[in-house]
């Protein structure tokens, strides 16, 4: 335990474990991202059908309910639908004929899965080595590593160590015996404390509040496995929270302690042993509330041990009952809430990760979690357009089934509703020992803040007014900016038609579709380094691609666009086109 509240919560686990009561375990339902990657490793392995593919997967447990629609859209995906020349990491991994339901992996994609396969995300840690090429002893969390400079001396488990050397993959350590070292540090992301253990925990502080001081430490030391002075320190918190606040936060009951800090802004604690699992969605209804119902942003933070609002110095602190949902209405606003939260953040990133959206570029070298996030915010970016986008509803799944225990939150505020659940509501002159532990929490968020939305973090991009541009510097020398062959040059790159990035094989020249629209038969071919028209003729056979007839001219669209030129420029469509692909699109002609 680093502080006592950890000490508490230790003394009921040790409890549990001697009852031999273990918390139940759930199994991930229908988890998209470890589908999508297991689909790139089996067709990459070798060539499969789209039935032998859903029926394989299916035998798995987790997808046994898997329905033909979400393995679709998650092939979709794979296949390039929702490709974007924006992010280029979206690109296709599979194709898929869709007359014959033929899969086949595309260029690279084994090398891709070997590389960045696994379900373990990826934190950015430095690997710790006793010299150059010497033994791996440890990891270091990157931003620990930021804070350290050659010289410095650190301790590894019982060991010191003194750094030599810190490289952009790894520090280089050697041993330091009997010298005081810096003791490292971890931003893990614990699962959150299940809501069974957080109502045992209620259940305790419950019934040792009733016993007097040497029955409760007599019982600690019998039942819960403490030694006299771990009894003793778990004692004294006790007591000094019912000093603080009259009362102590139970399974029945919540404190809802509110203070002003250092600053003189409102702190509002609510104290609940219920867990993560079950607080944070209703943190999140808190924070929506606010902004909806004041009109201000007070900034919300759940623990395991409880929830705190900080609210500037000029707002009016709001009344519990102001601020809590409905329970009819928990979900919905907890789903419209969670997009914009540093969770949905970095669940996203974490998940397209374990999708091969976010690969890696080489074998055991690490990608700082810095790059990891930047290349998160642009995917998402570039995909929160597509609401069908299946790690996006991924994420939705994962933060609303696993992560929250939405159930038990909803039993929560219907306690509170019919009053089984009481609150007890105290103002103090500083935070209780049971608040404290919130504070430092909330504390090291903002120190080091972790993976918020890109619209939150994101430098604002720099506008330029052109026509003032052009009044001083005048027509003729804004022109002289632009090298005329540097335009030629960066327009043959752009048009594929320059050395180096013409289409080198069938899937290249559907990217190219996809990239640039329609082509002719005659721009197809001097976009080729190869057989233009034989691969075209594949294209159009596999069910990859169509021809059109547009203003006259027989021009060949890929057949993820067939519905934008249908519903952009009115034209009729070759009959037998799979129906998930003939989905009306809004604004066709602008975005063509």
């Amino acid at each position: 335990p680093k502080h006592r509240g950890d000490l508490l919560a230790a003394s009921v686990v040790a409890d549990r474990m001697r009852q031999g009561l273990i918390e139940e375990l759930a199994m991930p339902e229908r988890p998209l991202d470890v589908l999508a990657q297991q689909l790139v490793a089996i067709v990459a392995t070798e060539p499969t059908t789209l039935e032998a593919a859903e029926a394989l997967v299916r035998r798995a447990a987790p997808f046994r309910e898997l329905s033909r629609e979400l393995f679709v859209a998650t092939l979709d995906m794979l296949c390039g639908r929702f490709a974007a020349e924006d992010f280029a990491d979206l690109r296709p991994r599979l194709v898929w004929d869709r007359h014959t339901g033929d899969l086949r992996a595309r260029r690279g994609s084994k090398t891709l899965s070997l590389i960045s396969g696994g379900t373990i995300p990826d934190r950015g840690l430095y690997p710790v080595r006793l010299g150059p090429d010497g033994p791996r002893v440890g990891e270091l969390d990157e931003e620990m590593v930021h804070e350290t400079r050659p010289g410095q001396v650190i301790t590894l488990g019982t060991t010191s160590w003194r750094v030599l050397e810190i490289t952009r993959d790894r520090v280089i350590v050697q041993a330091a015996a009997g010298e005081a070292g810096r003791l490292p540090f971890w931003r893990g992301d614990g699962p959150g404390r299940p809501a069974e253990l957080g109502l045992a925990i209620g259940v305790f502080l419950r019934r040792m509040e009733r016993l007097p001081g040497e029955e409760r430490m007599q019982r600690l030391q019998t039942d819960h496995g403490l030694d006299p002075q771990a009894a003793s320190n778990l004692n004294r918190y006790l007591g000094e929270q019912t000093t603080a606040t009259g009362a102590l936060p139970t399974d029945r009951r919540l404190v809802v302690e509110s203070f002003r800090d250092e600053l003189g802004d409102w702190r509002l604690c609510l104290l609940a042993p219920l867990g993560a699992r079950v607080l944070a969605p209703l943190a999140l209804a808190i924070e929506a509330r606010l902004g909806r119902e004041f009109s201000t942003t007070g900034q919300v933070l759940w623990t395991d041990d409880g929830i705190v609002v900080r609210m500037a110095d000029g707002d009016r602190l709001p009344d519990l009952d102001e601020i809590l949902p409905d329970v009819e209405e928990l979900e919905a606003q907890v789903t419209e809430t969670l997009a914009g939260s540093p969770l949905f953040a970095q669940a996203f990133r974490e998940n397209a990760a374990r999708a091969l959206l976010l690969p890696r570029r080489k074998p055991g070298q690490r990608t700082p979690l810095w790059v990891q996030r930047l290349r998160a915010q642009s995917l998402l970016s570039v995909v929160q357009t597509h609401p069908s986008f299946p790690i996006v509803l991924e994420t939705y799944r994962h933060c609303l089934r696993d992560v929250f225990d939405l159930p038990a939150t909803k039993a929560l505020l219907t306690g509170l509703r019919d009053r089984s659940i009481r609150i007890k509501r105290v103002t103090t002159d500083a935070p209780s020992p049971f608040a404290r532990s919130l504070v430092f929490a909330f504390t090291q968020q903002f120190l080091y803040e972790g993976d918020l939305p890109a619209s939150e973090r994101r430098a604002q991009a720099l506008t330029l007014d052109r026509r003032l541009l052009r009044e001083l510097l005048g027509e003729e020398d804004l022109r002289q900016l632009l090298d005329a062959r540097s335009i030629a040059a960066v327009h043959a790159e752009l048009q594929a038609m320059a050395d180096g990035f013409r289409a080198r094989d069938p899937d290249e020249l559907h990217d190219l579709l996809r990239r640039l629209g329609d082509l002719s038969a005659d721009e197809i071919q001097a976009r080729c380094d190869g057989d233009g028209a034989a691969w075209t003729q594949g294209l159009v056979g596999g069910g990859r691609a169509i021809w059109l007839r547009i203003a006259g001219d027989h021009r060949l669209v890929a057949i993820e666009d067939a519905a934008w030129f249908r519903d952009a420029l009115g034209l009729p469509l070759p009959l037998g086109l799979p129906e998930d692909l003939l989905t009306g699109v809004d604004e066709a002609l602008p975005r063509l």
